[in-house]
């Protein structure tokens, strides 16, 4: 077996190729698209008397470039959807100014997840999706790690602008082979730094009773695009090398108090016509630094030390206090990585402190300029951005780690944003899976086989999506993955069931995508046991990929859909404006055992949908005028927020809008609820 440097070779050119492959689908006519999940307007329920926050806010536009995002999807997809643009949004190409990641470069890290509920706590692995990313990156150790790595930083590279510049936080695994990917890629010519960043302090960097040394530090490398990349330097006041600097250097004292060092006033090269005398002290025989008038108003400043033996050098008076502090060089060690009791602490694993990405967002960007993320985790860069005024977009694979980021910014009261995932997910899987050439009945033959179902004659079923249950009368049909399932397929699933064939019992949908309002459409058909509606598990096309013909229907669980029951809801005019009451009822998981659980944590789960399902959502918000398109995240209250309730395990069961524009006629008001697993449902109602 080769070498991993003997691989490297092989894995930077099939990087280059695969980056080559995205950029021509960008600029051709099939292209990936983003889907705005969110348009999110921050305005967290702090009391039940809280104002109504968004008609303060500047209203976002969609179809804005430089509009915040948080996407949510692979992001090798995510970029290639970027690069192309679609009709709302240009491409992004050559415009971001910065680009941080921090990529998992640990093999053996736990993905899984604690959820605390108020009467259990609940172990998960890692969601479908995230489990075989994360398999896929680590199955041949650090060569498919740096596989994945390879064609990411080369459109990274595509997207950044001349004068943008990529950090790239790493440890010591794989630290050594990612330079030589980005020396490959930005050039060695354009690599700045190799940053060193002392995270641990004290006893807990050491390694007891082990034969190495305690590790203690991570590698941030730097490279810029081109000769032109901006960058800004950076000072430090708070270092002890800066303190003692000022200890020993500045031991003068001036009437008021200020420190400052005498420094010279002599000018280095010969000048005739800034010699002159001074007050009694000769002129140096190059001459001063500055003009005579100068001279005299430093003076009139009390900003020049004259020493007390006459013979002296006239002197400046350099002040302490003027001082922007000690450039900051390659090594930081003044950053604490973020310990148990810190404010900022998320209880993320990966988070980085604020204080890491500001010295890194200052130091290659001005306001206005545009950050990405594209390994997000707990959202410290999209955080940071907001707070430093710049535009950011950020996105991880991982639903978690989307919804601290979504919440973290509610939090921090951040401009609007759009929440966003990949268009046609499944479809982009299934070209991955099959080839291009992928016939989507292929594909429902497939999964009609893992549900257990016989295909029905193909007279009957050209497009080889039904087929039935042996030894019954049930029909089932297999929706395509670039559909969503709705009521126009559920109207057509129970015609076909009461007229193909001589008719049947009972037909299943199993679907890949649903129309966000599926729950109510079966709920107002009526067909009671005679329709029921499955999700084909999202890791399917990924399994397929690794197992092929060798997965086995027992190994694939078909589950029943989330579901969302509105309570009380109620309107009324104000002096000024209206009100907007509206309550949650009931929320109904996902078939539990669908998740990556254990079975002590399925048994405490089923416990807590039994008795007190509502605990389960992570979040939940309400968008008072929903046009059917974008979503307008207006009013959101989540898992954490205290301030509403003092409970951190729970949500406001009733969201009440108060300030509302007055509007005639009825009002669309659509809720949207994330669970604790990341699943989400939504309700509209019209309210009079």
């Amino acid at each position: 077996m080769k070498s991993l440097l003997e691989q490297l070779p092989a894995i930077v050119a099939d990087g280059k190729k695969e980056a080559e492959r995205v950029m021509e689908r960008a600029e051709s006519n099939y292209r990936l698209g983003l889907q705005t999940r969110e348009l999110v307007i921050p305005s967290k329920d702090t009391n039940w008397q809280d104002l109504f926050k968004a008609s303060a806010k500047p209203a976002a536009n969609a179809t804005n470039v430089a509009s915040n995002r948080l996407i949510y999807g692979d992001n090798l997809l995510t970029m290639a959807a970027l690069l192309a643009g679609d009709g709302h949004t240009p491409s992004i190409r050559g415009k971001i100014d910065l680009v941080y990641i921090d990529p998992p470069f640990d093999s053996k890290a736990d993905y899984s997840s604690k959820i605390q509920l108020p009467s259990a706590e609940i172990q998960q692995g890692p969601a479908a999706m995230e489990q075989f990313a994360y398999s896929d990156t680590w199955s041949d150790g650090t060569a498919s790690y740096l596989r994945m790595m390879s064609p990411r930083l080369f459109l990274l590279k595509e997207l950044l602008a001349d004068t943008g510049s990529i950090f790239v936080h790493i440890d010591w695994h794989v630290g050594h082979y990612v330079k030589i990917l980005l020396d490959e890629v930005f050039s060695k010519d354009q690599f700045r730094n190799e940053i060193i960043w002392k995270r641990r302090v004290g006893m807990s960097s050491a390694v007891h009773d082990s034969n190495q040394f305690g590790v203690c530090t991570d590698t941030i490398l730097f490279y810029a695009k081109t000769d032109d990349a901006k960058f800004n330097v950076q000072y430090n006041k708070d270092s002890n090398e800066y303190q003692e600097y000022i200890r020993s250097r500045f031991t003068n004292t001036d009437e008021n108090g200020r420190r400052y060092q005498p420094t010279s006033l002599v000018n280095p090269a010969y000048r005739p016509n800034l010699i002159y005398d001074y007050k009694g002290y000769k002129s140096p025989p190059n001459g001063w630094m500055i003009t005579k008038e100068k001279m005299e108003q430093w003076d009139a400043e009390g900003k020049l030390h004259f020493p007390d033996n006459p013979t002296g050098r006239l002197r400046r008076k350099s002040f302490a206090d003027e001082l922007k502090g000690m450039p900051v060089q390659n090594l930081w060690t003044d950053i604490s990585e973020i310990n148990s009791q810190a404010e900022e602490r998320l209880k993320f694993p990966t988070q980085k402190p604020g204080a890491l990405l500001e010295r890194i967002i200052n130091s290659v960007t001005d306001e206005g300029d545009i950050v990405a993320d594209f390994f997000c985790g707990s959202g410290t860069t999209a955080a940071v951005a907001e707070r430093l005024n710049r535009r950011w977009l950020v996105g991880d694979l991982g639903k978690p780690a989307c919804m601290v980021t979504r919440k973290r910014l509610i939090d921090q009261d951040a401009k609007p944003f759009l929440y966003q995932h990949i268009g046609d997910y499944q479809v982009e899987q299934l070209r991955s899976t099959m080839g291009s050439k992928f016939r989507i009945g292929d594909l429902a033959e497939i999964v009609l086989g893992l549900y257990g179902a016989l295909p029905l004659p193909i007279e009957e079923n050209p497009n080889k999506n039904m087929g039935r249950v042996q030894g019954s009368k049930t029909l089932v049909l297999a929706d395509s993955p670039n559909k969503m399932t709705g009521l126009a397929t559920l109207r057509r699933a129970i015609e076909i069931r009461d007229n193909l064939m001589g008719g049947w019992d009972k037909v299943v949908v199993l679907g890949w995508n649903f129309s966000p309002t599926i729950g109510h459409d079966i709920e107002a058909l009526g067909q009671g046991e005679r329709l029921e509606v499955l999700v084909i598990p999202p890791d399917l096309l990924d399994r397929l990929k690794k197992k092929g013909h060798k997965l086995k229907a027992e190994e694939v669980r078909f589950s029943s859909l989330q579901y969302l029951q509105l309570g009380a809801v109620k309107r009324e005019k104000q002096e000024v404006g209206e009100s907007l009451s509206i309550s949650i009822a009931n929320y109904v998981l996902l078939t539990p055992e669908a998740l990556n659980l254990d079975e002590s944590s399925r048994e405490k789960l089923q416990r807590v949908i039994n008795k007190d399902p509502l605990a389960l959502i992570e979040y939940w918000s309400v968008d008072p005028d929903y046009d059917g398109e974008v979503f307008r995240s207006a009013w959101q209250d989540y898992r954490g927020n205290v301030e509403s309730d003092g409970d951190p395990h729970r949500i406001v069961t009733t969201a009440r809008l108060v300030g509302l524009p007055q509007k005639e006629g009825a009002r669309r008001v659509c809720v949207r609820v994330v669970d604790v697993f990341g699943f989400e449902a939504e309700a509209t109602i019209e309210v009079a």
